[in-house]
């Protein structure tokens, strides 16, 4: 076995031995306890070995059929329905003498490396004695490592998949006898016919899959655990060509895992949701999170009556009453994806829906661009992505502008709900479609998450959370974030990063493509109007830039930290996230800011229209695979030679862009524009105005001294401040507020008075939450106490934007 990884403390490691076992699906049965905060059950796993599986991220083109929605109205679950899980036959001691249960209370006697003994389970994950630990590196046994954290592990066990009726389909010409070896084989051989069946029986194979999950065990398997991973073998198994290929793992979530929040929702209510957080789902199954380990999942979810799950699943599920007072709920997906992909939210969600059909004209309305469509067709060829339904082959949704969605809410939240998002959604869909073409999924759910979300939004497979702060004052912050989100089906979700380190590849291309998809969804704005609005929001995000990486690490500025290292893993297939615990990261926007500038800037160099057609033919090739900086790269510069003849290389766009720290040089030259459009020249104009009311503000103060206090403010307010306030009233757009506030944050000091005036003029606290945040910093700063009230109320209702300030110094100032 290969050296033990050592990350350092901020670093992150991906565990998982992907080359040597390589998952392919998951199957998960799980009961959700609000009262215990636990999520408990079983999930069973199906591998191939790393040797028989293609590389996830080449071009090879394979054999890809394309989908039809209407086929996946048949649910496979109602085929073979999974039962109730018994709880206490996976919690059951096992005929080894050193195979310890979880137990509570029970005192940690866990050595450095986190073995344990049989009877020490404080850390909640079982071990045996008999399983090699992390140093034993005598033991010729194979190992499978799998990502693990914050778990309870009660039993792991092989799953007799030959046990299952009519699998004999998949058994060709082996013959079953009683040999251990022949019957390993065998199971291996049907695991093996399961996963490889063509993409046109993905129904088969759900059916069978969800068969296989329900067959009995066969033989438990030895574990233990390190702090990231749990560690399985088979005595006498040495390689893992001979390793079970379907294995069923009983666990517990902690309530104070990692990877899920449990929490109540702005009505009260209790629930649950992932946390898309650096652990990904880890704290939530046992999985391989390598992105390459590109697998497809199916679950079936209980909870108590009134609880809706939902999760990023290709079908809407109903839920189906198994007992009173609990529901089951089964979702499925048959597109591979990362296991960080998966999402679940379960909670007393209410569905918004169109109190009328008089609005649903919206949702087949086609937004045209100006540029060309001429390059939206069915892949040529086929698809270079692992075999499976694909959307991108289907003529019905290639040709599909709006795809089904959903919007669900806490109660209390139902109707600013549905005056904001129902409208919006259909116009940024469309506009999504106009500008790549194909949605890569068939359906989408909208959930406003509770107020302690730690983002605006997070996109996963099917599903977006999006924070409650982006929906008032309006639709520009609601809209804007939303574009962001659904970008991420192309970018994040459909083509993702081989290696976790170039984030960019997600967050650039989803904070660049946020403009354009708003751009067009607003479609009674003039382009000149437009371009005016997207350079203003250049020079916001330019300032943000700034700021950032004048205050952060400057090794936490390299979009490309692992540089020429990126994409490389270790013999087994494990890796370290670099910088991937660090605390500092999770608030930074580098990623975003730099990516986006970069994609800006070659779309200027190229013009737009040659620019997008090349990005929907990148879609077209890689859409289902994994990519490197690089393979963009190389792409483009292929596809549009002359660019090389102005000096413009992939070693260049490296070297000043990706792997040095700071402001690229060719941004610092771009960015001198920007401050000379005109709505940021209206703002401009707008500061020094209220740097003039400033300072007659203040020298009214000081006359105020040798005059009656009550006589002068009567005077002050009812005639100057009153009358500047009319005099400077202008309609500004979010963006231009957000730059107005954030120019006058540099003020040493504003008046009171100014203050009162400014909030009035442009009625601040109506305003969306970008907005506000940064009325609420001028309050602190000035200490302005007539604002505290709006202070206090942001830091309840709005906590991801208050994270980007000093909270404790806000309360503090304020007293709270």
């Amino acid at each position: 076995m290969e050296t033990q990884l050592d990350p350092s403390k901020d670093d992150l490691p991906l565990m998982a031995n992907t080359s040597h076992m390589l998952m392919k699906h998951y199957v998960l049965d799980l009961d959700v306890d609000f009262k215990s905060q636990i999520i408990e059950g079983s999930i069973v796993l199906f591998f191939e070995t790393g040797s028989s599986c293609r590389k996830v991220g080449s071009s090879v083109e394979r054999a890809c059929h394309p989908r039809s929605d209407e086929t996946f109205k048949i649910q496979a679950f109602e085929l073979c329905h999974i039962p109730v899980t018994n709880a206490s036959a996976c919690s059951s001691k096992t005929g080894y003498n050193d195979f310890a249960v979880c137990g509570k209370g029970e005192k940690d006697t866990s050595d450095k490396n986190g073995n344990h003994s049989n009877r020490a389970q404080a850390s909640g994950i079982s071990s045996s004695k008999k399983c090699c630990d992390i140093e034993n590196h005598g033991s010729e046994d194979f190992l499978l490592v799998l990502d693990c954290c914050d778990l309870c592990v009660l039993k792991v066990e092989e799953v007799d998949v030959a046990a299952v009726p009519g699998i004999e389909k998949f058994t060709r010409s082996a013959k079953l006898t009683e040999g251990s070896e022949e019957l390993g084989n065998l199971r291996n051989q049907i695991v093996h016919e399961l996963v490889t069946l063509p993409a046109d029986r993905w129904e088969e194979q759900l059916y069978y899959y969800t068969c296989c999950s329900q067959a009995p065990g066969c033989g438990e398997l030895l574990f233990t655990t390190s702090t990231w991973s749990l560690e399985i073998r088979k005595a006498g198994i040495r390689i893992p060509r001979d390793f079970p290929r379907a294995i069923r793992i009983c666990y517990k979530t902690k309530p104070e895992g990692r990877s899920v929040t449990w929490t109540t929702d702005q009505s009260g209510r209790p629930c649950v949701y992932t946390m898309g957080s650096p652990l990904n789902n880890r704290a939530l199954f046992p999985c391989q999170e390598p992105p390459v380990a590109m697998s497809t999942w199916q679950a079936t979810v209980r909870a108590a009556t009134g609880f809706v799950v939902l999760m990023s699943g290709e079908n809407s599920a109903e839920p189906i009453q198994l007992q009173e007072g609990i529901f089951s709920w089964n979702y499925y997906v048959t597109m591979p994806m990362p296991a960080s992909t998966f999402t679940i939210a379960v909670g007393c969600w209410i569905e918004v829906k169109r109190e009328s059909l008089a609005t649903e004209v919206m949702t087949n309305d086609v937004i045209s661009l100006p540029f060309s469509k001429a390059d939206f067709r069915l892949v040529e060829g086929g698809c270079g992505h692992l075999e499976s339904p694909c959307r991108f082959q289907n003529p019905g949704a290639t040709s599909q502008p709006v795809i089904p969605h959903r919007v669900f809410a806490p109660w209390c939240l139902k109707d600013l709900c549905a005056e904001i998002l129902l409208e919006l959604i259909p116009q940024c869909l469309s506009a999504a479609h106009a500008t790549l073409g194909t949605h890569p999924f068939s359906r989408l759910d909208v959930l406003i998450v509770p107020s302690n979300f730690s983002s605006l939004g997070m996109a996963s497979p099917h599903i977006i959370f999006l924070s409650q702060s982006v929906l008032p004052g309006g639709s520009h912050l609601c809209g804007t974030r939303l574009c962001h989100e659904i970008a991420h089906a192309w970018f994040g979700l459909a083509i993702g990063a081989r290696d976790w380190t170039e984030e960019w590849i997600s967050e650039g291309f989803a904070t660049h493509l946020e403009d354009v998809f708003w751009a067009a969804a607003q479609q009674q704005l003039p382009c000149h109007e437009a371009r005016e609005q997207q350079e203003l929001k250049a020079l916001l995000r330019w300032r943000r830039l700034r700021d950032e990486v004048q205050n952060s690490e400057e090794e936490l500025q390299v979009l490309r930290p692992k540089k020429e290292n990126t994409g490389e893993t270790s013999e087994s297939g494990a890796s370290i996230i670099k910088h991937g615990l660090k605390a500092e990261k999770i608030f930074m926007q580098v990623h975003y800011l730099k990516g986006n500038f970069l994609l800006r800037s070659l779309a200027r160099r190229i013009g737009e229209a040659t620019y997008f057609t090349f990005l929907r033919k990148f879609v077209q090739k890689f859409h289902g695979q994994l990519i490197l900086s690089q393979d963009f790269l190389y792409m483009l510069l292929e596809d549009i030679p002359e660019q090389k003849g102005y000096g413009l290389s992939v070693e260049s766009i490296f070297q000043n862009w990706l792997d040095t720290s700071g402001i690229p040089k060719p941004l610092l030259e771009e960015s001198r524009t920007w401050k000379e459009g005109r709505l940021a020249q209206q703002v401009t104009a707008e500061v020094a105005k209220w740097i003039q009311v400033n300072r007659r503000a203040k020298k009214g103060s000081k006359r105020k001294r040798g005059q009656d206090e009550v006589a002068f403010q009567k005077e002050f307010q009812s005639k100057i401040m009153s009358r500047l306030c009319t005099a400077l009233h202008r309609h500004l757009l979010p963006d231009q507020l957000v730059l107005l506030l954030e120019s006058l944050l540099e003020e040493k000091t504003l008046c009171p008075r100014t203050l009162q005036c400014l909030e009035k003029t442009y009625r601040l606290q109506e305003q969306d939450a970008e907005v506000r945040h940064r009325w609420c910093e001028l309050v602190v700063k000035h200490k302005y106490a007539a604002g505290y009230s709006a202070v206090e109320k942001f830091l309840w209702e709005d906590q991801i934007l208050t994270r980007l300030t000093n909270q404790t110094h806000l309360k503090s100032t304020m007293g709270l």
